[in-house]
């Protein structure tokens, strides 16, 4: 149950900090109107805050969930901009996954 917890928080987590890098970059390179900057904004501060919600130390938090945000970039990729993820594309996700897997679930001295 845990481990379920860990990387459904961890996506959510990742979804807030692409939406909320997304927007502005809607904004500078397609024009969109600047009040994007706002929910952007919002977007970057949950974000933030989601991954105070971990029970483990910061860094090894910051650590593996680079993994799960790489496999929700590559799922954004696919889904939000219309382009087929490469086999090298979801080969690399699952590996960073892997990682993520590696570093929060291993058995740790108490």
């Amino acid at each position: 149950m845990y481990e379920s917890k860990t990387l459904g928080l961890f996506v959510i987590t990742a979804i807030a900090e692409i939406v909320g890098c997304y927007l502005p970059y809607l904004w500078i390179t397609q024009n969109k109107s600047i009040w994007l900057l706002i929910p952007a904004a919002i977007s970057l501060t949950l974000f933030a805050w989601l991954l105070t919600l971990h029970p483990a130390a910061a860094g090894r938090v910051y650590a593996a969930y680079g993994g799960v945000y790489i496999f929700v970039a590559i799922f954004w990729l696919w889904i939000v901009d219309g382009i087929t993820p490469t086999q090298w594309d979801l080969l690399g996700a699952g590996v960073a996954l892997l990682g993520m897997a590696i570093i929060m679930f291993a058995p740790r001295p108490a």
